[in-house]
């Protein structure tokens, strides 16, 4: 007789961290790739991937199907497109923090709060910053996965999920995802404007519900603050499904330096990624189930 077994559907949940982020996540799945290549195949293949701000570029990459080390070797290359916002981390915290002021606004309100302050800064043009987002994509077209990318509508405080049935192009929805408020200018489609993903959640793990198990890659420790509900790793432990997280650890936190947004700490974290990749992989092993 036939016995029939559920299928698990699978996601990777990559999450927001700058260029810092994007790097350390390709590291991460470059090393558990040269302990267990089977392992990191199988979180290449994740049926679902789901990308917020940085991880929107990893996501992105992934699905081109670009293979892991090429795209390892474009994180460590001497030269990049990536340009400097010149914009200090501690100004963008501040930010934050006014926008956050008001203990009557709603999640929503403050969202829009920050949106109008990320409207109002005068950053380089759309259109400079959408060709430096052009060049880290191997591609510039959805893939036949299933690739989610996250953004929040500037005028409504809305979290938006784009993928390859919004009408919205790759490069536009990842530059979308990508527009951290102060550094980088909002993202007009279609008549608005979206900025960064990970400004409300840096995983959004919530972007994954259907799928019955993830794999999140946080480019963060896993105490780090949130701004927005408990963090990372309490949104993680609440998923619905199965959960393994995998935060940066305090070598890698090291490499990323005082601004996670400098174009030069890609390489010092593509390689602090790679190290503790290498140390991950068991554990990533057995939560997959994966020999």
């Amino acid at each position: 007789m036939a016995h029939w077994f559920p299928v698990t559907t699978r996601g990777l949940v990559l999450a927001g961290g700058g260029l810092a982020g994007i790097a350390w996540e390709t590291g991460i799945l470059c090393g558990i790739a040269d302990e267990a290549p089977d392992v990191a195949a199988a979180l290449v293949a994740s049926d679902v991937l789901v990308g917020t701000s940085a991880g929107s570029t990893v996501a992105a990459q992934l699905g081109s199907g670009v293979p892991l080390e090429e795209l390892f070797e474009r994180q460590v290359a001497e030269q990049s497109h990536e340009i400097d916002s010149g914009v200090d981390i501690a100004a963008i915290t501040e930010l934050f923090v006014d926008a956050m002021l008001d203990p009557n606004a709603g999640d929503a309100d403050k969202l829009r709060r920050i949106g109008e302050i990320a409207v109002s800064i005068d950053t380089v043009p759309e259109a400079l910053r959408r060709s430096v987002i052009e060049h880290r994509l191997p591609s510039h077209e959805w893939s036949d996965r299933t690739v989610r990318v996250t953004a929040i509508d500037v005028a409504t405080g809305e979290l938006v999920v784009f993928d390859s049935r919004s009408g919205v192009g790759l490069v536009d929805a990842v530059a979308a995802s990508c527009a951290v408020p102060g550094a980088w200018p909002p993202v007009t489609i279609g008549g608005r404007r979206y900025m960064d993903g990970g400004v409300g959640s840096s995983v959004n793990v919530g972007v994954a519900a259907d799928c019955d198990a993830i794999v999140a890659l946080v480019p963060a420790g896993a105490d780090a603050p949130s701004p927005f509900g408990g963090g990372a790793a309490r949104e993680v432990a609440g998923f619905g499904g199965s959960a393994l997280a995998v935060f940066a650890s305090d070598a890698s936190l090291e490499a990323f330096g005082p601004n996670p947004l400098d174009p030069a700490c890609r390489v010092p974290s593509a390689r602090a990624g790679r190290e503790q990749g290498r140390r991950e992989a068991g554990r990533v092993a057995t939560f997959l189930g994966v020999r």
